[in-house]
This record gives C-alpha cells, sequence and structure tokens, in this order.
C-alpha cells in the first residue's frame, strides 16, 4: 500500500511553491477577522464549544427517545473514531515520518484519487457543524499535516483482522493539529466533491508559522446562514462556507454522479474511478469544507479571491466574531511530555462527554453495541463500570481500541453515522432544490422588475424627450415670434421715420422748397383696393427709378446704337444726382441703429397662446417665400424663413415690394376668407383684411387649410355676396359659392354692373392679385381701334363674345381645330392652343408701365425689357396681334376698364425702339381716345352697354362655364394644353423633387385656366327695358312726370336751410330727411318713398315724399329741435357745420368756442359727446359713406390748419373706440395746409381724403396720414391764383373729384392728382353733389338753379325750373331719384331726377 498521507502532503507542499507567489495577497476573509484563530489549544481533540455543541445536539430533545437515541450513537462512533485517531497519531509524532524530499512525483495522485483523501488536517469542528448543521471552521496546523496511510487498500474486505490494524485504518492521522480522521470520514460517505473541486485549485503556500488560524463559527444559526447568502455581494466573492452546514456539500458535486459509487464499509467507502489531474488532493478531497461548500456552485473565476491561502485557512469567515488567540502548547514542551499525558491532555475534554452519552443512554446502546457473537459489550465486562466510574482516559481510549469494540462501533454506530450523512445529503439536496427555486423565483421577480424598469425607464425617457422636444418648439415658436415681432417693430419704425421725413420734406412739409430742384418723385400702384378691388391709388415709392440698367441691357443685345447707349448713361447719371438731392434717402441710411434700437425695446405682446403654427408660403406678386404662419387667439402672424436658400435667391428689390413677410394681422381686420388654389392644388387661403388688401398662403395640404381656417374668425367670404359668414363657407368651393351667391340674380335685374358682376367671378374662382398666374381675366368687347370716332350703338364694333378669343378670325380658327384633330400623342391630350388667355407674363406686359410691375417684368425677363417690338406699345396692335398671331390669344385685365395710368409712361423707362424706328413710350392709343382716361371711359361704357350684357352670359360659359373644359370647349375651339386644368396633376403624388419642380415650372408658365363654376349655360342678363319697367317704375308714366318739381315744403322759421340729409335707405327704421337751419334748428322729416308704377297706384291717394317733422309743424316741441350751445362768434354756419350719421339718430356740430364739436341726440336734442383734438375752432366736418353696422369716419378740419380723422362706432354711437367716449383719439393727423382748413370730403372706399384751405391748393392725403397729391388747378388761366380758394369739394367712389373754388371756377381731378376737366360758371355755387357713380355732377347756388352736368367734360345736360331763393345745401334720396334742396328762404324743395335720361343707351327712350 502506498502512503497516499505523504502523496497528499508532498503535493501539499509543492503547491505551496507554485503558489507562493500570490501568498501575498491576503484574503479578504483574513483581512477582515484580522487572523485571529478560535481554536484555544491545538493539541486538544475537541474545544469546549464543539463539546458544548455535541452535548446540546445529542440531550436537545430528550422527549423525542428516537431521534435522541439515533443521534447518540452517531456521536458516540464520532467521537470514539476521533479518540482512537488521535491516540494514534500521539504513539507516531509527525515529525518522524517528514520525508526529506519536497517534490514528490505527481504520479502518486493517481492513488490520492484512488481513494479519496483529504491533505490537510481538518479541526474536526467542520464535522461538527454537520451534526449541528452549523457550521464552523477549521483550523490548519502549523505545519502541512500528513497522513502516511489512510487505511484505505483496494481490498473489498470490510473487517480485519486484527485489532490494532484496524485501530490504524480507523485512525491513521497526522499529529499536530487533531485528528483527520473526519475528513476522511466524510470524504469516505461523500460522492460529491471531486467534480466541485476540479474548478477550484488552490494553491496556497503552507505557511510553516507556528499559528495559522481560522476562525470558527460561533453559535451560527439557520438564519444567519440564510442571511449571508442573501448578503453575498453578487461579483463573486466566495460565498463563506463557514455559514452553511457540510450538508450542503452535496450541492456541489455535480460530477458525482457520474462516478461509479461502492459502500464497503464506514472507511472504504468509496470506489471512484481514477482520473489524472493535478489538482491539489485538498481540493478533490471532501474533507475541505472550504471551498467545497457554497449554495450555488461558484465559478472559478471567483475562486483566485482564494488564492495564495490554503484551502483550509480559506473558509474562514469574516462574518464570525472573532475570539482572542490562544497560544497552543510549544511543540517541544508538547513532545516532552509522556504519551499517558499527552492523552489526559488532548481527551480529557471529549471523554466525559463520551463517559455521559454512554451512561445515559445505557439501556439502548448496550442493546445496539453487540460483539462479535451477539453479546452485549457495554454491560459485558467492566465496560459501563469503566465509563461510569474511572476518570482514566487511557482506559476508555483502550476499552475502545479492542478489535471487538471497534467492529461492533464500525458495524453498528458507523450505520446511524452513514444514515446521518445521508439524511443530511438529502436534506441539503432538498435545501438545494428549494434554494434553488426560491432563487430562481426571486430572479423571475428580478427581472420582470428589471423589465419593468427598463419599461418605465424607457418610457420616462421617451416623455422627457417628447417633453423637451415640445419645450424646444415652443422655445423656438417663441424664438421665432420674438424675432417676427423685433423686425416687425423694425419695418414699422422704418416706415414711421419714412412717414415723417416725407411730411417734413414734402413741398408743403416744414423743410420742404417748391423749388425745381426737389428729386424726382416716383410712384407705384398701392395694393389698396375698392369695393370691386379695382386698385387705383398711386403712393410714393421711395424704392423707385427709371430702371436705365434695363435699358443698358436691352440696348447691348438688341441695337448696339450709340444714341441708345448714351441716353442710357445719361439717365443713370441723373439718377445718380437726383438720390443726392433727395433728403429722405440720405435721413434712411440709419437703419442699423433702429434696429439696435428695436434689439432694446420691449417686444410687442404675443396675445395668449399660440393656437396653431403650421409651415406656410406666402404667395404674393411674383414671389413665393417659405415660413411660419401661427395664430394665437386674436392675431395672425407669418414670419419668413431668411434661413431657406430659395428666398437667399430672390431678388431683394422684389422683396422690396413684397408686403406681409414679417406680417401680423388682428382677427378684428379680417374681412374674408376664401380658398384659394396654387398651382392647381386647393392648398391654399387669402385673407383680405380690413386695409383692403389681400394676403395669401400657401399650405402643405387640404387637412392644414381646414385647420388655419378653424383657428381663424368666422367671416366667410364677406358680407357682400349674399352668404352667411361662416368657415363652411370660406372652405366652399367656387362651384358651391357660386350656387348659393345671390349675385347672379342681381346682376339679372341689373342691380349690379357688367364689371362688378366680371370681378365676383374672378374672386370666386380663385382669380388674384396675389398670384400673377391667376391674374383676374376681363374680356377684349371692342373690335374697332381704327376710327376717329366711336359709335357704341354699332354692333360692329363690338365683339363677339360667344367665341373664344382664338376663334374669332376664321382663318385662324381653321388652323387651330386643324392641330386639334390631327394630334397624335400618347402622353399629351388634344389640345387647340398651347398657350393661354392669362399667364403671370402676359399680366405683367400689360402692366408694364407701372411699379411694382416694372420691377415684377424686369426680374421676370432676366433684368431687362423686352425687344421693342415685343412690348406693348399699342392697343389696336394688340387686338391685331391677338386676331393673327397663332401664340397671341390673350384676353384682358381689369385695370383695362379703370386704371388709365397703365397706358403712360410716367417714370420715363427708355423701352427702346422698333423695328421701323418708332421710340416705344406711352402706349398708342385708339383715335377715338384722346386721353388715356376718355380710352378708358369709353372701354367701361362699352362693357356696360347693351349689346355687351345680352352676350355677356356667353362669354362666362367659355371661361368659367360650361364650355370650359369636355366636349362642349371641343366643339367651342376653346381646349388649352392639359396642365392648365383643375385637377390635371396632383402634385403631392409627385415623390420625385426634380420632376415635381418641372411640372411646378410648367404649370407656371402655361397658365391657368379657372376653377369651373358652372356645368349648365349661364342665365342671360334681361332686357334693360324689361327691368326698368318693372323696377324702377319711372316716374313719365305717371301723372306727375311732366313736372320737375314733386314738392315744396316750408319751414316755420325762415332761417336759412344751410344742411340737408336724406338717408333713405331701405333697410333702414326710420328714413328720414334732416334739415338743419343757420340759427342751429333741425328737424327730422319723415320719408315716404316715391310711388311705385301707375298700375300699383290707382287706389291710393297720392303721398308727397316728405312728411314735416311733427314737433316743428305744431311748433311744441322747439326745445327738443333747437342745438342752444354757442358757436365761436366769427363761425359762419355753412353746410359743412353739420353732419348726420347714416342711420338719422345723431347729429353732429362743429364751431364752438371750445375748439370742440360735439355729437347730440336727433330725438331729444340731448347732447351725448363733446370731443376735443384740435387747437383752434373746428371749421368744417365731413362723413365718410357707411358700412355695415353704421361704422364710419368723420373728418374733423380747423382753423389750426390740420385736420383730424376720427372713427365713429356705430354699436356704441360715440367717436373713438373708447366705450365711454371720454377720451377719443383721432385715428390720423392730417398736415400740409398753411391756412383755416374750409372743405373736406372722405372716401373710405379709396382711403382718400381730400381737403382745401382758405389760402392754397387741396391736397389729397391717405386716411394713414401720409400726404399723397396736390392739386394744381390749370396753368392756362391767368396768375397761380386760379386754384387757391377751394369753397366745396365732392369726391366720388369712382376715383374723381370735383372741386368748387371761389372764383367760380370747377375743376374734376383723378384721386391721383390729374386735372380732368375745368369750367367756369357765373352762379356762386353753394352745394354740389354727384351721382353715385360719379358720370354726373349737380349744382345749386345764389340763382336758385339746380344744374345737371356731366362729370367727365363738365358739359352742361340739364338746368331745372329755377326757385325763388338762393340754394343753400343739397341731398340726393338714397334712390337718387329725388334732389332735395334746402334754401335761403327756409324751406326745402323736392325735383325729381332720372339719371338715365341723359345715358347714351336710354336717349332714344325720352
Amino acid at each position: 500500500m502506498k502512503p497516499i498521507g505523504d502523496t497528499a502532503k508532498n503535493q501539499k507542499t509543492m503547491q505551496g511553491f507554485i503558489g507562493a507567489g500570490r501568498s501575498a495577497a491576503k484574503s479578504p476573509v483574513d483581512i477582515v477577522t484580522g487572523g485571529i484563530s478560535p481554536i484555544r489549544d491545538l493539541d486538544r481533540l475537541l474545544q469546549d464549544m464543539d463539546i458544548n455543541r455535541l452535548r446540546a445536539v445529542v440531550f436537545r430533545d430528550i422527549e423525542d427517545s428516537k431521534q435522541a437515541q439515533f443521534l447518540a450513537l452517531a456521536v458516540v462512533y464520532f467521537i470514539s473514531v476521533l479518540m482512537v485517531s488521535k491516540y494514534r497519531d500521539i504513539l507516531e509524532p509527525q515529525n518522524e515520518r517528514r520525508p526529506p524530499n519536497h517534490s514528490q512525483s505527481f504520479k502518486e495522485s493517481e492513488n490520492e484519487n484512488n481513494g479519496t483523501s483529504a491533505a490537510d488536517v481538518e479541526h474536526p469542528s467542520a464535522t461538527l457543524g454537520a451534526l449541528t448543521s452549523a457550521s464552523t471552521e477549521d483550523s490548519e496546523c502549523t505545519a502541512s499535516v500528513q497522513r502516511r496511510d489512510s487505511g484505505l487498500g483496494e481490498e473489498p474486505t470490510s473487517e480485519q483482522t486484527n485489532s490494532s490494524g484496524g485501530v490504524a485504518e480507523t485512525g491513521a492521522l497526522s499529529v499536530s493539529a487533531g485528528p483527520d480522521a473526519v475528513s476522511e470520514v466524510l470524504c469516505t460517505l461523500s460522492l460529491e466533491v471531486n467534480k466541485s473541486q476540479e474548478d477550484r485549485v488552490e494553491t496556497g503556500p503552507e505557511d510553516s508559522k507556528s499559528s495559522a488560524s481560522v476562525p470558527a463559527a460561533k453559535n451560527v444559526n439557520v438564519k444567519d446562514i440564510l442571511r449571508s447568502l442573501v448578503n453575498t455581494p453578487a461579483d463573486g466573492t466566495a460565498v463563506d462556507p463557514a455559514l452553511l452546514p457540510p450538508a450542503f456539500l452535496g450541492v456541489l458535486g455535480d460530477g458525482a454522479a457520474e462516478q461509479p459509487v461502492q459502500f464497503h464499509s464506514f472507511d472504504r467507502s468509496v470506489v471512484v474511478a481514477p482520473k489524472k489531474s493535478n489538482i491539489s488532493s485538498t481540493t478533490a478531497a471532501m474533507g475541505v469544507p472550504a471551498n467545497a461548500v457554497s449554495v450555488v456552485s461558484l465559478d472559478s473565476a471567483q475562486a483566485p479571491d482564494l488564492s495564495g491561502e490554503s484551502p483550509g485557512r480559506r473558509s474562514s469567515n469574516s462574518r464570525l466574531p472573532s475570539v482572542p488567540t490562544v497560544s497552543s502548547v510549544p511543540e517541544d514542551s508538547a513532545s516532552n511530555m509522556s504519551i499517558t499525558d499527552r492523552l489526559e491532555h488532548a481527551l480529557e475534554k471529549a471523554a466525559p462527554l463520551l463517559r455521559e452519552i454512554f451512561v445515559d443512554f445505557a439501556p439502548f446502546l448496550s442493546r445496539t453495541l453487540l460483539g462479535s457473537h451477539g453479546q452485549e459489550l457495554l454491560i459485558e465486562g467492566t465496560s459501563l463500570v469503566c465509563m461510569k466510574s474511572s476518570s482514566s482516559v487511557v482506559e476508555l481510549v483502550m476499552l475502545l481500541c479492542s478489535q471487538e469494540w471497534q467492529n461492533s462501533i464500525q458495524k453498528n454506530a458507523g450505520l446511524a453515522f452513514i444514515e446521518l450523512v445521508n439524511e443530511g445529503r438529502l436534506l441539503s439536496q432538498t435545501m438545494k432544490d428549494h434554494l434553488v427555486r426560491v432563487a430562481n423565483e426571486a430572479e423571475f421577480i428580478l427581472s420582470r422588475q428589471r423589465a419593468e424598469d427598463i419599461n418605465r425607464h424607457a418610457e420616462f425617457e421617451s416623455l422627457c424627450a417628447q417633453y423637451s422636444a415640445d419645450k424646444r418648439e415652443e422655445e423656438k415658436m417663441c424664438h421665432h415670434l420674438i424675432t417676427a415681432a423685433k423686425y416687425r417693430d423694425q419695418v414699422t419704425a422704418t416706415q414711421l421715420i419714412q412717414k415723417i421725413v416725407n411730411i417734413l420734406t414734402d413741398k408743403h412739409g416744414a423743410w420742404g422748397s417748391s423749388a425745381p430742384s426737389r428729386p424726382r418723385e416716383f410712384w407705384r400702384l398701392d395694393y389698396w383696393e375698392d369695393d370691386l378691388r379695382r386698385r387705383r391709388r398711386f403712393v410714393r415709392n421711395p424704392l423707385g427709378s427709371t430702371h436705365p440698367e434695363a435699358t443698358l441691357k436691352a440696348a447691348g443685345e438688341h441695337a448696339p446704337d450709340e444714341d441708345i447707349l448714351v441716353k442710357g448713361k445719361q439717365s443713370i447719371k441723373s439718377q445718380a444726382l437726383g438720390n443726392q438731392n433727395s433728403e429722405s434717402e440720405i435721413l434712411l441710411e440709419g437703419d442699423d441703429d433702429i434696429t439696435s434700437f428695436i434689439e432694446e425695446r420691449e417686444v410687442e405682446n404675443l396675445t395668449g397662446p399660440v393656437a396653431l403654427s403650421a409651415p406656410a408660403q406666402l404667395v404674393a406678386p411674383s414671389v413665393v417665400v417659405k415660413g411660419t404662419l401661427s395664430i394665437t387667439l386674436s392675431e395672425l402672424y407669418f414670419e419668413v424663413d431668411e434661413e431657406d436658400p430659395s428666398f437667399k435667391k430672390i431678388d431683394p428689390k422684389i422683396l422690396a415690394y413684397t408686403e406681409g413677410l414679417h406680417g401680423k394681422w388682428l382677427f378684428s381686420e379680417i374681412r374674408a376668407i376664401f380658398s384659394r388654389r396654387y398651382l392647381l392644388q386647393n392648398t391654399a387661403l387669402e385673407i383680405f383684411m380690413a386695409n383692403r388688401v389681400g394676403v395669401m398662403f400657401n399650405f402643405p395640404d387640404q387637412a392644414t387649410v381646414k385647420k388655419v381656417v378653424n383657428c381663424l374668425p368666422r367671416v366667410g367670404i364677406g358680407a357682400t355676396f349674399g352668404l352667411p359668414q361662416t368657415r363652411r363657407i370660406s372652405l366652399a368651393s367656387p362651384r358651391q359659392i357660386f350656387k348659393a351667391s345671390h349675385m347672379t340674380q342681381r346682376w339679372q335685374h341689373r342691380e349690379i354692373s357688367n364689371f362688378e358682376y366680371l370681378m365676383f367671378l374672378n374672386t370666386i374662382a380663385g382669380r388674384t392679385y396675389n398670384d400673377l398666374n391667376q391674374y383676374p381675366i376681363f374680356p377684349w368687347v371692342l373690335t374697332n381701334y381704327e376710327s376717329d370716332e366711336l359709335d357704341l350703338t354699332l354692333p360692329s364694333n363690338f365683339r363677339d363674345l360667344s367665341k373664344p378669343i382664338g376663334a374669332l378670325n376664321p382663318k385662324r380658327a381653321a388652323f387651330f381645330a386643324e392641330r386639334y384633330e390631327s394630334w397624335e400623342d400618347d402622353q399629351v391630350p388634344k389640345f387647340h392652343y398651347g398657350t393661354h388667355y392669362s399667364t403671370a407674363s402676359f399680366a405683367l406686359a400689360w402692366l408694364l408701365r407701372i411699379e411694382p410691375f416694372t420691377t415684377f417684368f424686369l426680374n421676370l425677363q432676366g433684368g431687362k425689357f423686352d425687344h421693342a417690338d415685343r412690348t406693348f406699345s399699342s392697343i389696336s396692335r394688340a387686338w391685331r396681334n391677338s386676331q393673327r398671331d397663332t401664340s397671341d390669344i390673350k384676353e384682358l385685365i381689369p385695370e383695362f376698364y379703370y386704371l388709365p395710368e397703365i397706358f403712360v409712361n410716367s417714370n420715363n423707362y427708355n423701352l427702346g425702339v422698333m423695328d421701323d424706328g418708332t421710340v416705344v413710350s406711352d402706349v398708342e392709343l385708339p383715335p377715338w381716345a384722346k386721353t388715356p382716361e376718355e380710352f378708358v371711359r369709353i372701354n367701361r361704357l362699352a362693357l356696360e352697354s347693351e349689346f355687351v350684357s345680352c352676350q355677356l352670359h356667353q362669354w362666362i360659359d367659355l371661361i368659367f362655364g360650361y364650355k370650359q373644359q369636355g366636349p362642349e370647349a371641343a366643339r367651342s375651339l376653346n381646349v388649352f394644353y392639359y396642365l392648365t386644368y383643375e385637377g390635371a396633376v396632383n402634385l403631392s403624388s409627385i415623390t420625385d423633387p426634380v420632376l415635381r419642380e418641372a411640372v411646378e415650372a410648367q404649370i407656371r408658365s402655361f397658365g391657368q385656366t379657372p376653377s369651373q363654376l358652372l356645368i349648365e349655360p349661364h342665365p342671360p342678363r334681361s332686357s334693360a327695358m324689361q327691368v326698368y319697367l318693372l323696377l324702377q317704375s319711372p316716374l313719365m308714366f305717371t301723372d306727375q312726370a311732366q313736372q320737375d318739381v314733386i314738392m315744396v315744403l316750408k319751414f316755420p322759421s325762415n332761417s336759412p336751410v344751410t344742411h340737408v340729409a336724406a338717408n333713405t335707405q331701405p333697410g333702414l327704421t326710420n328714413p328720414a330727411v334732416i334739415t338743419v337751419t343757420a340759427n342751429r334748428l333741425f328737424a327730422v322729416n319723415k320719408w315716404h318713398n316715391l310711388p311705385a308704377h301707375q298700375g300699383a297706384v290707382q287706389d291710393q291717394p297720392y303721398q308727397l315724399p316728405v312728411e314735416i317733422d311733427p314737433l316743428i309743424a305744431s311748433n311744441t316741441g322747439m326745445h327738443r329741435r333747437q342745438i342752444t350751445d354757442l358757436l365761436d362768434q366769427s363761425i359762419q354756419v355753412h353746410s359743412q357745420c353739420f353732419v348726420i350719421t347714416s342711420d338719422n339718430r345723431y347729429i353732429l356740430v362743429c364751431g364752438f368756442w371750445d375748439k370742440s364739436f360735439r355729437v347730440y341726440s336727433t330725438d331729444s336734442g340731448k347732447l351725448m359727446q363733446v370731443i376735443f383734438g384740435h387747437w383752434d375752432v373746428v371749421t368744417c366736418l365731413a362723413r365718410s359713406e357707411s358700412y355695415i353696422g353704421g361704422n364710419c369716419y368723420i373728418l374733423s378740419g380747423s382753423r389750426d390748419a390740420t385736420l383730424l380723422l376720427w372713427y365713429w362706432n356705430g354699436k356704441t354711437n360715440i367717436v373713438g373706440d373708447n366705450p365711454r367716449g371720454d377720451f377719443a383719439t383721432p385715428r390720423a393727423i392730417l398736415t400740409g395746409h398753411d391756412y383755416e382748413i374750409t372743405c373736406a370730403t372722405i372716401c373710405a372706399e379709396l382711403g382718400l381724403v381730400i381737403s382745401g384751405s382758405k389760402e392754397g391748393p387741396c391736397l389729397i392725403h391717405s386716411m394713414n396720414g401720409d400726404l399723397l397729391r396736390t392739386l394744381e388747378g390749370p396753368e392756362t388761366l391767368e396768375g397761380p391764383e386760379n386754384c387757391l380758394r377751394p369753397k366745396l369739394i365732392q369726391a366720388s367712389r369712382e376715383g374723381q373729384c370735383v372741386i368748387y373754388y371761389e372764383n367760380g371756377l370747377v375743376c374734376v381731378f383723378s384721386v391721383n392728382g390729374r386735372l380732368q376737366a375745368t369750367m367756369e360758371t357765373e352762379d356762386k355755387i353753394k352745394a354740389i353733389q354727384l351721382s353715385r357713380d360719379g358720370q354726373y355732377l349737380l349744382t345749386g347756388g345764389d340763382n336758385g338753379v339746380v344744374m345737371v352736368w356731366q362729370m367727365w367734360d363738365l358739359k352742361k345736360l340739364f338746368a331745372y325750373p329755377g326757385c325763388d331763393a338762393g340754394i343753400r345745401s343739397m341731398a340726393l334720396s338714397y334712390d337718387q331719384r329725388c334732389i332735395l334742396t334746402g334754401m335761403a328762404s327756409g324751406s326745402i324743395v323736392v325735383f325729381y331726377n332720372d339719371f338715365n335720361r341723359w345715358h347714351h343707351e336710354y336717349q332714344t327712350r325720352y
């Protein structure tokens, strides 16, 4: 037999050397315990603590005798084996057996594996732990312990023949640290270890220190074990085996299951298939509780923590209470003692326990421990006596060493021990399962919690991200709005400065000079529209120039003619000089200061949060810019994206003419919202404002359009078309609006003109001034542009409106028809015309001569004017081309019917020379029109003529109606290229940006057909005569027809009637004629409409139109009709001292000494409001026409030479915006006059104020307060005084104003300052009145005759019979059929009137 113990020892030593390098690192356990060992006496077999534990285990539950007996038997076996083993160690001291050689061959490890040896001498407490189920740690001896022979041989016999051999086998233990038999027994009985230990090679030097310490667990219970499990950090510090009962050892040994196992006897129990291994014998054996004991096997990665220490020490546990070190009996003294003494010393504590058990359990043990012949060993002989009485340890050891006892204990008690171990293993297995299950459950719960945490975290993160993104958006929006507001403020400030500069530098301003050296003034068309959407007002253009650069380019390309080049250079030069002289230019250099000033200023408040913000494009003439549209609760903002690359490419000159780039509009200013198309897609909106401009936006899709409309106020498409003001109407299609509107009926009944109806159709069909590709379309109506006189009664002078312009010339029509029939192309559908009747370039060509269209045109043309031959230079040539040229089928634009300025080259552009040498400048007019104004007037007359009225519906069919597309269009020769029609292409479906851009460019260049408004023929207009008979019922068919004077009404007071107002609109609750006399007595006279047609009035008595005010007639309520407040003494009461509101309820009076004007109630005569604002006496008042709700503007002129514009609120019936009316503030202050204001008029529709002062010319201001024009009289009359003392002014909505001067001169001016007609009159005129259409002028004066004049040439048409007193004031009834005059004698006269009798088409009827 090989000495397996040696092998183990040597291997141990060797590993000690191998691991020496690592021993430097102390194990964490050692660091914590400080190396204090729980072992008090190294020579003792069992420490006090162990003995107490064993005693407790056996005597714990004495009631359950069976269990107590079983445990007693196992303990007897345990202690007996240990005692015999210790005895043997004492007999053979270890130092005698230590071989000199440290390195032993590893081959022997095979034997070591064969048996299951434990290399280290472990303190038995480990095994005790197994019994107590509270584990303890084992201490290693001073030097590594050796076992020469464990008695494990290969022989299968379970019984030895001689007793001493048996002793040797049972207890072959190394000396110094107490017997190793425990380990051996455990090894013998456990199947688990080998495999599990392979992972953990602990090579640690065996320190030869005199005491190597390992802590032992003291009173550790199961709870502590579990607690230690729970507290173990996850990152791999080994679970401290000290806290685990060895019962757990089985858990580790998964490998054991694979080994063939056989039980022979207690000390030869395991036969293990040999395996090569360089594993230290320690780790292969079960006797190493150190690493073997961990709940779930630790992987090797965690093991190195323990390196450098022998496994026995490793297992020490930091968590146990430390015990003071007790030095063991020194080795030399031990060796000097006798064997008996040493035995006594070693076993003195263990022996009493054994005796105690033997005595207490004598009955049971005597029955159990039988000899070889069945005798009871305990009772036989002196055994029990020895147990009871003898105190000698030696005796007890001898007894136990006897063969009979050995065999009996081995045979009978050994089984109990094995059973206990097996039970421990089962328990540990169950425990393991339970722990694994609990651990798995815990792991599952934890992982679920982790997953939940991760989800929650992710959710939280996404919420955070969302929130921060929203916040960022909000921040961006706020930043965006703040910058926009700053920019807007800057623009406003610049405009204000410009306005102040203009006011000061104007020739009527404080710094003005009327010297000829004044810089040239340029004008541009203002975007202001009147009620018929005519834009006819020109304003100063600080950006204006003669565009010399465009001329040079053209010259270089077309005609390199020296003269042109010289001219171009001269004009550049003169313009440079002009700019030097211009103070306004110089003053505007300081823009940067404005910017910085704006930065510092507090930004305007945005009202409330942004309700909606959407990307949008601002669509303006000649430019489309991307930006953001934001809507708050009461405002609309547009902010252009200046970083957009396409924006940076736009010509700054164009942007200068573009309004709304940083726009802000109040909801209260929005008047109408229309759905619009942009590039044939229904994604745009056009919003019309109170300041009479429209602004157009295009959106990404229709959904956004809906959202925007829902955030804007409910105004529908305005109040003029008879439709409810709802959002649904704003989103309705053109066809739905056409059907629902009452405009067609009104046109048929001749309540509205052809011009107004065409404008309505253009507006609802999507034609707009904001998109030049969809400019409004008007027809050519005349064909004669050659003759000297134009007879509008000749049908041959009118165009056939039933055919498109391309089909008027039969030859050309044949060409187009042939093209259509022979067209073969799969991709492109057939068409007659490759070009269109309306495109951006056509619109600009017509408007070339006025800014801003000149700039737009040059931008479109690449910065130069077109070739002179292609430029619009003659109306007759343009008509001829549209008849002959196969690529010219242009229709007209509305300006041909109202804007003479488009035919005049007022800015002196050098438009080049034609091939025949003609210089292109003003447009060549037809011979029958001497002036542009005359051409426009006659063209408009033609448009309103009977010939056009009765066929206009056919032209509407072609452009807006059922002949626009489909088979009817083909039949009418009216088919255009397919990309001009609505719905031809869906841009949003084109994903390729290049292709999309190409299609957009094509749509832009081909023109766009308007939306189709109706799919059945349009009804014709009723004939004039028919309407005349049914509606007007002229008085010529009644008895009164012959009499021009209807009635005279005399008031009791003889004071002159200085003011008459006839507010007789059908909708009023109390239509009345209000008169005011010079002594400020007013009368409210009831109005009855004129009788209707003769057939209707036979039964009723004839009623006069005016019924005298009962209070005046009866002379009872005079106090309710007298204005008693005192006027300034210097005031002469005249017609302009009074204004009556449109509902007849209030009268405004001026001229008071306190520089105020006042509001009185016409019902009670009570004073309602006093308005202050002027620095001197107020000398005249005027009222604008009134709109729905009775709102209007009041104009007051004063001796302080200024005029103030006030707002009359029809709801609150006071002047000003303040509901109490105590501090009214004017909307504008108009300056420029040098003397007292004598007369003024205001036209809200044109946005103009015209005023005259005591000396000096009349001035035209815009309602914003800008001085636009000075109305200079004709120079032919002698002296400059001819136009200096205006007495009366009237303006018509048609853009003309009449001024009567003190010297008897009457002048007619256009709103743009052109003198159109003059005449001198003998009569001293005191009152003038204009017909609503501005065609007729009525005058009355001191000689008492009412005269009718034709407005445009001041030709006298008619004189009414004279009256016996002078006329002081005049008014026209709402239906214009009565002229009411206030006489100097204190009466009023009512004249019958019918303007139609002077209309050229109705001449024949009279």
